[in-house]
């Protein structure tokens, strides 16, 4: 069973490294042969340029196809291994499209494997552990009033004045402001149109707690029934969102105004391409150049207005000699979902990160030696 990774990326070099050290049958695929040899050629001579075709003609049944590229590639892909009889793992969303598969990826047997990275990915394990840890938990009942959070953002280790430096392309972050977000508070489904007009505060319990401002994104309510929220729970809060440092709003102030401002224009597309470039070049990592990931899941159950059951998951990460904390949170995580389909451990059809309390300790606890600072805070204890 061999296993064809595609993307040599920042993001991607870490677990991916770690496949093939372990001597593991890995496939290195990306677009740009020579990069790819200059991330990984001291591990394996077996890399190869990618193309769709190319990489058609070497999968085999029983294969696994890796997907660390540009997001409008992995249906594609996953397609292909329907045809090929392949499974398919990616660290990305699963689109309505990549949904669509699901009966027949599940009617053949084959395993396709998404949002099993950083955000989307540790987030969903540690939502899982809360809600089974809580079920579980004397606090326990229906009636209860539950909250969720789930706050995750990269933000360089040493502040600046853009409040934010990128370890990839510029455009993704800018087309995320333009995308709508629904999530719930004070029990009213909230939905808004730009993450600056639902901008607020949120104290993470870290070690020396900090605060950051945060914000929804994406539709939240959809992820309520996979963490295992009963639909007959009264629920206050539940979000999804990102962090970003103190000030980053006042300093992106003429961002949020230019996209805005872009909006149904046909020169939008244009310019924020234009931008992302200007970004790239003025606001990117320099190499060797430490970004910091902070991730906190936080669940709250109470009776009358009293907590009787509050946890938090919270990490805090950073570049170091292993690599930026992106990624290797992301494609380490990445590899573990690897390794799970090779042990057949994740059921057949399309799913996200694992709820399987097996699964979910063994990856949580793998994470520990890949994160600074990782730990459960319980409020009240």
């Amino acid at each position: 069973m061999t296993i064809h990774w595609c993307g040599t990326g920042l993001s991607a070099l870490p677990g991916l490294r770690r496949l093939i050290e372990e001597g593991k049958d890995v496939q290195v695929w990306n677009r740009s042969e020579d990069k790819a040899r200059a991330a990984v050629g001291d591990l394996t001579n077996r890399i190869t340029a990618f193309t769709q075709e190319a990489l058609a003609k070497a999968v085999a049944e029983g294969d696994i196809v890796v997907s660390m590229l540009p997001g409008d590639w992995h249906v594609p892909l996953a397609e292909m291994c329907l045809e090929k009889k392949a499974h398919f793992v990616s660290s990305s969303y699963i689109s309505p499209e990549m949904h669509a598969l699901d009966g027949a990826a599940r009617e053949a047997g084959l395993r396709f494997v998404n949002e099993v990275g950083l955000d989307p990915g540790l987030d969903h394990l540690m939502a899982h552990w809360l809600v089974a840890d809580y079920r579980a938990s004397a606090a326990y009942a229906p009636d209860n009033t539950v909250s969720f959070l789930s706050y995750c953002g990269g933000v360089p280790k040493e502040a600046n004045a853009f409040r934010y430096k990128f370890s990839w392309s510029p455009l993704g972050v800018l087309k995320a402001l333009k995308s709508p977000s629904v999530s719930i508070k004070s029990f009213t489904e909230l939905r808004i149109a730009r993450p600056w007009d639902a901008l607020t505060r949120y104290d993470a319990p870290l070690p020396q707690p900090e605060s950051f401002e945060v914000y929804p994104n994406r539709d939240s309510l959809l992820f309520m029934a996979d963490y295992g929220f009963s639909p007959t729970w009264k629920v206050k809060d539940f979000v999804r969102g990102t962090l970003r440092l103190n000030g980053w709003a006042e300093a992106w102030k003429d961002v949020f105004a230019e996209v805005e401002a872009l909006e149904g224009k046909p020169e939008a597309d244009e310019r924020l391409a234009e931008m992302s470039a200007e970004f790239w070049d003025k606001h990117s990592y320099a190499e060797g150049e430490a970004d910091r990931v902070v991730l906190c899941v936080d669940f709250k159950a109470e009776t009358e207005g009293k907590p009787i059951y509050h946890k938090t998951w919270v990490m805090d990460a950073w570049g170091d000699a292993r690599g930026s904390a992106m990624a290797r949170l992301v494609s380490q995580t990445v590899a573990m979902a690897v390794e799970a389909v090779l042990a057949h451990e994740v059921p057949a059809g399309v799913s996200a990160a694992p709820s399987d309390p097996r699964l979910v300790q063994r990856w949580l606890e793998a994470t520990y030696t890949t994160a600074q600072h990782l730990m459960v805070v319980d409020h009240l204890a």
